[in-house]
């Protein structure tokens, strides 16, 4: 979840804008979408919607982090008890994160939760990035309407890798029988991300796709690959 927002600050601060301010819909209410709201509230950003397998909230004061970790961390319940903490939001079941109006969507819940209809509604109302925090959670349609429309869109094979990173941080802990404290992780863990992001950008950018960072997360992690390769001697 913070993987998530620091490459989505990037990507934004790359097309000249700042998450500072903007209003976001986060869709999941698990692991990456409770610390994804987390940082974005902390980076400045009002996070107005999360969900659960039956429904999903709208809380336009910005989601209460701390309400929602007891929720679905302590007492492992459903959605419909934030309310008993927070009494201007709005429980709705069903489907329904993506027609809010906001500025940055994070699909962060499940495969194709977000559809052609659902771009289609994001972008009549005026939203300017996505970035996806689950495993594929944007249909191949939805993706390249919202390409079409100039939505910013970061590809959960970049933008989800946050999580892969971090275990990868705990092997070299665990490898050279360190402990590092949460702030030295974090710090760490941003700058992979940032990395991870002007890797793609400059990808798409040298083979003629300024801007598309699905081709340039592709290019990127296929020259990956390809130099590995070479350093084996395997071509």
């Amino acid at each position: 979840g913070y993987g998530l927002l620091y490459l989505t600050d990037a990507m934004l601060k790359r097309n000249g804008m700042d998450i500072k301010g903007k209003t976001v819909l986060v869709s999941g209410s698990g692991n990456v979408a409770i610390y994804a709201t987390e940082k974005a509230q902390q980076l400045g950003a009002k996070v107005v919607t999360v969900s659960d397998s039956t429904g999903w909230v709208y809380d336009p004061d910005g989601i209460d982090v701390a309400a929602l970790k007891e929720i679905k961390e302590v007492k492992r319940a459903r959605l419909t008890e934030y309310k008993n903490y927070r009494p201007n939001s709005e429980y709705h079941e069903g489907r329904g994160v993506w027609t809010v109006k906001a500025d940055i969507a994070l699909p962060c819940a499940t495969q194709n939760e977000l559809n052609l209809d659902d771009a289609k509604a994001l972008v009549a109302n005026g939203i300017t990035a996505v970035a996806e925090g689950a495993n594929m959670p944007t249909t191949a349609e939805a993706t390249e309407y919202l390409q079409e429309n100039n939505v910013l869109f970061a590809p959960g094979k970049a933008a989800n890798a946050g999580g892969v990173a971090t275990s990868a941080l705990e092997m070299s802990q665990n490898s050279e029988r360190l402990s590092w404290s949460f702030e030295k992780v974090d710090s760490m863990l941003k700058d992979i991300m940032v990395n991870l992001f002007n890797n793609i950008d400059n990808a798409a950018t040298k083979y003629g796709f300024e801007g598309n960072y699905v081709v340039g997360a592709n290019i990127a992690g296929f020259e990956k690959v390809v130099d590995a390769m070479n350093a084996q001697g395997i071509v």
